[in-house]
């Protein structure tokens, strides 16, 4: 049996990326792929990052799989439904099983089976994929006893009882990298930034609550893989690549204090330190958190914010005090780790004064790099159900995705593209006038007082 494990993504075609320029293979068909391999089931991963959709096709005709499963996310929906229709309508390869996974499934369930997918997997797809690639072989097993998928019987959906998560994780071997050329991630990364860089996740869940977030796949939960464990990777991936740091996939790096001990201790007394950088929490972060992450080789730590408004802080039910964010972020750089932060502006209920808290915060907090972006609803978090009456148009859902999708806010869409390119010249101008130079505070500062006045332009409108 010939199984294939895809994701639809084609750096190619994102700008943004290419500008930017810190790619990641999808760990969770990495992770698929060793599980099935575990249960000797053989696949094979065509890694699209580098790739085309005309070597996918390519590829697809050479091999001619059995099964697919394609991990679908907002930024590969559109790509993954050209997919589905190359297969479907292919002779050669119609009789392929698509099988969709990933974050974007499992609230347009309907659509995607009515698209042409097989099966959809809901939640995590390891257990889930390694059942329908047994059900495919024509091995014993009855589709309605595989928990935790979708799928169409008579022109109607069923869906099967939940899967339960998966409680230890210990049960998974390590993602199956030597399937993808983790090399010429390696070298976009050394042309772009000069260092390279790895993904490895320690956890799966989020125990938070904030209104924006997708918890499609793995849910409100925290599980996670012993410190021993996470050891045991980046000694193998340092015996196995030349790679110069670690990125931390998680939600919450420290969400638990303890293993963080526990990591910081296998770590050191082994002697395989890697520079890492993670995502956290301003108030599941302290002093002694800081050391630990200082002393397991943390160079940057992210720390959310998303709003310098504690008013919109709250609205998003995040949780944390601005003050806090802060503070956590001048005591990280104070102990040697940068610190970066998330900004998002235009989220409901937010005003003109609420953006201006956020430039105050970021000036006052300084981060050594933060990220902006415009709110946006993605269908099956607290937020989407918030907007979902006042959206201001009715998309084609085979044409768009929940990133196309605008809301009735307190000003037109355009005044917050405005405010982005406000907020980063304001505040890159300030950070230039403090370092002394003058020259590029003056073009920045005239930026930004030209996206202040578009700002006031779209707030008239």
């Amino acid at each position: 049996m010939k199984v294939l494990l895809t994701h639809g993504y084609f750096i190619h075609e994102d700008p943004k990326e290419q500008e930017i320029m810190r790619p990641y293979v999808p760990l969770g068909i990495l992770y698929i792929s060793a599980y099935l391999e575990k249960y000797n089931y053989t696949n094979e991963i065509f890694d699209s990052t580098f790739a085309s959709f005309e070597k996918l096709k390519a590829y697809l005709l050479d091999f001619k799989p059995d099964a697919i499963g394609i991990y679908t996310n907002l930024m590969t929906k559109l790509n993954v439904l050209k997919i589905i229709e190359y297969i479907k309508t292919t002779d050669e390869i119609k009789h392929c099983k698509v099988i969709l996974g990933g974050p974007e499934v499992s609230n347009h369930i309907p659509n995607f089976l009515k698209y042409g997918a097989d099966y959809i997997v809901i939640g995590e797809g390891e257990q889930t994929m390694l059942e329908l690639v047994t059900l495919i072989d024509k091995q014993n097993i009855a589709l309605d006893t595989i928990q935790g998928i979708a799928y169409l019987h008579n022109g109607e959906v069923c869906k099967t009882e939940a899967r339960v998560k998966m409680k230890d994780l210990e049960d998974l071997p390590f993602p199956n990298r030597k399937k993808v050329n983790l090399q010429l991630y390696f070298d976009a990364w050394k042309q772009k930034h000069g260092t390279s860089a790895i993904s490895i996740n320690t956890q799966r869940g989020c125990p938070y609550s904030c209104k924006w977030c997708s918890r499609a796949v793995y849910g409100q939960s925290y599980r996670r893989r012993s410190a021993k464990s996470v050891a045991d990777e980046i000694a193998w991936i340092q015996e196995n690549y030349q790679v110069d740091s670690v990125w931390f996939v998680d939600d919450v790096f420290t969400v638990s204090h303890k293993w963080l001990e526990e990591f910081t201790e296998e770590i050191t007394s082994r002697n395989i330190t890697m520079p890492f950088e993670c995502i956290t929490r301003a108030d599941r972060m302290s002093e002694a958190v800081i050391l630990n992450l200082k002393k397991s080789g943390c160079f940057r730590v992210w720390i959310g914010a998303e709003s310098g408004s504690q008013k919109i802080i709250d609205l998003m039910d995040r949780r944390v005090e601005v003050g806090q964010v802060r503070t956590m972020i001048q005591l990280a750089q104070s102990h040697g780790i940068q610190a970066g932060t998330f900004i998002m502006v235009g989220y409901p209920g937010e005003t003109e004064e609420d953006i201006y808290e956020t430039v105050h915060h970021l000036k006052v907090s300084n981060p050594d790099i933060f990220t902006i972006t415009v709110a946006y609803p993605i269908k099956g978090t607290p937020l989407y159900t918030e907007v979902e009456n006042n959206f201001i148009a009715d998309l084609p859902w085979e044409t768009s995705t929940d990133r196309d999708i605008d809301f009735k806010r307190t000003y037109k869409r355009k005044y917050y593209d405005y405010a982005v390119s406000m907020i980063i010249n304001d505040v890159n101008a300030f950070k230039a006038r403090k370092n002394g130079l003058l020259m590029r505070f003056s073009k920045l500062k005239l930026k930004s007082v030209a996206a202040k006045g578009a700002m006031w332009a779209y707030k008239l409108a």
